[in-house]
């Protein structure tokens, strides 16, 4: 819709979990490089946790773009909504194991004669579970057990737990101790600071097909990173909203005071700006939450309208 006004091929604030659009930052290399550390290594379990919007998917399908590039066998589980039955189900499919038996006897039995298959032929097995801190503890526990499937000197399935800040007060519990001492490497993602919210922005425009025109004014770019912390998903909002304000006014470049309009759309002002990217539930976080839900309503405006 906006794409030609402002010289671009597509969308760059979409807020889908493209690779092509992975910002990377210091915090992003040093967790990318301990999960692909972790799994070249056979450390078994690495967990990847950060604040919701910090980008965790964006850089799990980094890594599976990698592994799969390397010709690594990967199951990747993003609906973490299971139960037992369903999560191994969805495992074994994903890794595409046949198993006529539903009996998790029968399933463990297969998936250690296929992990063996693949380590004689020296591939790294790879399962990667995303949303985790939705899993429940039997789950988890089933996960835990996995790493039994070993040799007398490595693990035969590497494991890459990623999730919310909830995740690492769930493996706190006491009933989760010991997969809480198995996790071998942790890896973070962070909120971004001002220089790196210009460049994560000036970075997507150019992937976009931005000739390095500028579009968002320093102060724009200012208020875009007072209103959204650092978060990328909520830099995401605020930038694609304002494109389309400014195109709607057939304004270039985008200024604070259309950013300002979308803050207050969303209810982001209503947000203390100097507080913590890593906050604590509380009023605050239910109000980012429900401007995060509104990228719903954004996406379907921008389909009518195209």
């Amino acid at each position: 819709m906006y794409h030609k006004f402002f010289g671009l091929r597509e969308s760059p604030f979409n807020v889908s979990p493209d690779p092509r659009y992975l910002y990377t930052t210091p915090h992003t290399e040093e967790a990318l490089a301990c999960l692909t550390y972790g799994i070249q290594n056979r450390k078994g379990f690495v967990l990847l946790t950060g604040e919701v919007g910090t980008g965790k998917t964006t850089l799990i399908n980094k890594l599976l773009e990698w592994l799969r590039r390397e010709g690594m066998p990967t199951a990747f589980i993003f609906n973490s909504r299971l139960n037992v039955l369903q999560f191994f189900d969805f495992m074994m499919a994903d890794f595409g194991i046949p198993c006529d038996s539903r009996l998790k006897s029968q399933v463990l039995m297969r998936l250690n004669h296929w992990l063996l298959e693949r380590y004689r032929a020296g591939e790294t097995p790879v399962l990667i579970v995303d949303e985790a801190q939705n899993l429940s503890p039997q789950v988890l526990e089933e996960i835990r057990l996995l790493t039994n499937l070993e040799t007398y000197t490595e693990k035969l399935l590497q494991i890459v737990l990623s999730g919310q800040q909830e995740l690492e007060l769930k493996l706190r519990q006491p009933a989760l101790r010991q997969l809480r001492q198995r996790i071998t490497l942790r890896a973070k993602t962070h909120a971004l600071t001002l220089e790196e919210t210009s460049g994560y922005i000036t970075g997507r425009l150019k992937i976009a097909g931005s000739d390095g025109q500028t579009l968002f004014t320093p102060s724009a770019i200012e208020a875009i990173h007072k209103y959204a912390r650092g978060i990328p998903r909520v830099t995401n909002l605020l930038c694609e909203h304002a494109l389309i304000n400014a195109f709607a006014d057939q304004v270039n470049p985008v200024g604070p005071e259309l950013v300002e309009e979308v803050a207050q759309e969303f209810e982001l002002h209503l947000i203390e700006p100097t507080a913590p990217a890593a906050y604590a539930p509380g009023e605050d976080n239910l109000r980012l939450v429900e401007a995060l839900r509104g990228l719903a309503t954004l996406m379907d405006r921008l389909r009518r309208t195209e």
